[in-house]
């Protein structure tokens, strides 16, 4: 997926200050991708300031949710030794009601509390061995997304004990959201935020109806994949897909994604991308979309407002 560089017409929405809105690009790092702010302001300078605050953002809510540092407020939540209810940060309290939430819609195919499977199944992409069937079992019976309750006068959460939540399916999704609401405090609502594969989309360049995102359509390998282009505004759109990360182990082929209903990576080809409301939901069911498949991700998507799933191979 990729916003195109491209220059636009400059002068062809004026604000109300009467200055014309340029176009101005960032990248910056940020939750082992690469952020890129796609933006229309009257100047280089308000551009900058508001690009700088979002970079900052993804920096700090990183910081908050990533399960790869044991001081995070996320793993700190989960450490054994945790007093619950934990009182959390309103950023992570939020997250953590926007996860609950997207598991309830995808009954537990996209879900917060299967930390203890993507540790395993991260461990059998390094090893290339399964995992071993005692703590396969072990890591499943813990992996229930129910056992979260909230408290929202004093923002306590409280886990049962042995879950391990993960928010790698949401997290960037979320952060991207967060970039344009951050824009749009600084006065700019004509914007684009592209996150890996999850894109959050604002209002159109001027003159237009909307941002040309291009997603792909995992027809071909690598760089000789055809793209397929779409025009949004104001909604966001995630592609999620295991053609090419998988991991072969006995002759079967097992994808980066993991089904929280066997704790195995999935063994069935499968790509597609979601548009919905915004990023963290277009992003977490870019992912319970490839757990449940074609036919029972359809139907699931034909009852939720705003959403539309595009599956590999799905004609134009």
């Amino acid at each position: 997926m990729s916003v195109p560089n491209r220059l636009l017409p400059l002068l062809l929405c004026l604000p109300l200050s009467g200055r014309a809105l340029e176009r101005f690009d960032f990248s910056g790092p940020g939750m082992a991708t690469t952020f890129r702010i796609a933006c229309h302001a009257e100047s280089r300078g308000a551009a900058e300031r508001a690009a700088q605050e979002c970079f900052e953002r993804v920096a700090f809510l990183h910081a908050i949710c990533t399960d790869y540092d044991p001081a995070s407020e996320l793993m700190r939540l989960c450490a054994p030794g945790a007093v619950h209810p934990f009182q959390t940060s309103a950023e992570l309290y939020d997250i953590l009601l926007k996860a609950r939430e997207l598991a309830v819609l995808t009954q537990g195919a996209f879900n917060p509390a299967c930390g203890h499977l993507t540790q395993l199944w991260r461990r059998t992409r390094r090893t290339g061995k399964l995992p071993p069937e005692d703590r396969l079992q072990r890591g499943l019976k813990a992996a229930d997304w129910q056992r979260m309750s909230f408290e929202p006068e004093t923002r306590g959460v409280t886990l049962a004990e042995g879950t391990l939540l993960d928010l790698g399916g949401i997290a960037k999704g979320w952060a991207a959201d967060e970039c344009l609401r951050l824009l749009k405090r600084h006065g700019i609502t004509r914007a684009v935020v592209q996150a890996g594969g999850d894109t959050a989309v604002g209002g159109p360049p001027p003159g237009e109806e909307g941002w040309e995102i291009k997603l792909r359509t995992f027809s071909k390998p690598g760089g000789d994949d055809e793209l397929r282009a779409l025009v949004l505004a104001e909604c966001a759109v995630s592609t999620s897909g295991d053609l090419y990360q998988f991991t072969e182990i006995g002759g079967v082929r097992y994808s980066h994604i993991v089904s929280p209903f066997t704790g195995m990576g999935l063994t069935e080809r499968v790509a597609c991308s979601v548009i919905a409301p915004d990023c963290a939901m277009s992003d977490a069911l870019a992912t319970a979309m490839c757990v449940l498949g074609e036919q029972r991700g359809t139907a699931l998507a034909a009852g939720l407002p705003g959403v539309r799933v595009i599956f590999a191979g799905e004609k134009k």
